[in-house]
């Protein structure tokens, strides 16, 4: 013992033998039944990384090193294929292109806590125990990107032990057993539902724009003519649609027009758990209520896979193909195309009801363009 623990321990009467010593007696039977997810929970210094490390070993925040100046992407394994590294990130909640593109170093806490989250579910053994689990994030990010990690971990068949001070992620992660480690007990728990999001959607100007514009992955630019709306999630903006209106001049559609999402972003703190699908589908409810189309053409091929999976969204046109109008012509630099690889689909649901209608839409679609 050294002078100053002594003068410490003299100080306040201490007893340093006593408080520098935790002991822990408990069974944690966990591998008696399946399981995809763990939860070790307790208050700071309560002993938790103690005893995951004393369950899991090795298993406990497998170290990952990340390159100063590459993409995030070169820094996955090389034996990982794009589609594999991108679905990882997208099904934790780490859906922004341009962070993609960018070193490790530049992105932000809750950035860096979902890719993490990510590499180490594709390039570590079973269980993937991660201890600190939230604690750099903010309380809202924690529950979205909690319940972003387990949809993922059950659909792949993985464990994961998280190991975390604050309870509050526990009905977002849904364990299926859960250790509290100051009280010493350790229980099995049912899946259950996740609790209920607070969101509201409304008509936004087209200013609103500029919140959402840097995470899109493919432009920054919203056609002036766009119509604006933000889905709000505990009175913050979260997502974002903007549409245009798309008459149909031929065809035995031609009296049915469209209208075409040309910008969906979802905030990175708040991806993970389906806003986009809460917006849209809404959206696309109520147009339909009017008498209108509604379609989405995705390039970004997570969104496509999701969409492909729904059964309240048709493919009209497979990922890749080119309407007769987006063909190659002739430029002076040789020959071009007028459109964008992306797919097409459009919305086939039930429509909403008059209130809900009125209260997402106002007078929108109500009179001819």
């Amino acid at each position: 013992m050294s002078a100053r623990v002594r003068q410490v321990s003299g100080m306040f009467d201490a007893p340093v033998q006593k408080r520098l010593r935790h002991h822990w007696q408990f069974d944690v039977p966990y591998d008696d039944e399946p399981w995809n997810v763990g939860l070790i929970v307790g208050p700071s210094g309560s002993g938790k990384t103690s005893v995951a490390r004393k369950l899991f070993g090795e298993h406990v925040d497998v170290e990952l090193k990340w390159s100063d100046r590459k993409s995030i992407l070169d820094d996955f394994a090389k034996n990982l294929s794009i589609k594999e590294i991108t679905n990882a990130c997208s099904a934790v909640g780490f859906n922004t292109i341009p962070s993609w593109m960018k070193p490790y170093r530049v992105l932000s806490n809750g950035e860096r806590f979902r890719v993490s989250l990510a590499r180490r579910l594709l390039e570590c053994a079973d269980p993937v125990v991660v201890d600190e689990f939230t604690s750099i994030v903010d309380r809202q990010v924690a529950k979205i990107a909690a319940h972003a990690v387990q949809k993922f971990v059950r659909r792949s068949n993985r464990k994961f032990v998280a190991v975390s001070c604050h309870y509050d992620v526990i009905d977002w992660l849904q364990p299926d057993w859960l250790l509290r480690v100051d009280e010493g007990t350790f229980e099995r728990r049912l899946l259950q539902r996740r609790p209920a999001l607070d969101c509201e959607i409304a008509r936004v100007d087209h200013s609103a724009w500029r919140l959402f514009a840097p995470y899109h992955y493919m432009t920054a630019e919203l056609n002036k003519a766009a119509l604006c709306w933000c889905l709000f999630l505990d009175g913050q903006p979260a997502a974002f649609s903007g549409l245009l209106f798309r008459p149909i001049s031929q065809g035995i559609l031609r009296q049915t027009p469209i209208f075409g999402l040309s910008r969906a972003v979802t905030l990175p703190d708040f991806q993970g758990i389906g806003l986009h699908w809460a917006l849209n589908d809404t959206l696309a409810a109520a147009f339909r209520y009017r008498g209108f189309r509604y379609r989405q053409y995705p390039a970004h091929p997570a969104l496509v896979w999701a969409l492909q999976r729904s059964p309240v969204w048709k493919q009209s046109r497979g990922y890749g193909q080119f309407t007769a109008r987006a063909t190659a012509r002739p430029t002076k630099h040789g020959l071009a195309f007028g459109g964008r690889m992306n797919a097409v689909f459009e919305y086939c649901g039930p429509p909403a009801d008059e209130k809900m209608t009125q209260t997402i839409l106002g007078d929108v679609g109500k009179v001819q363009f």
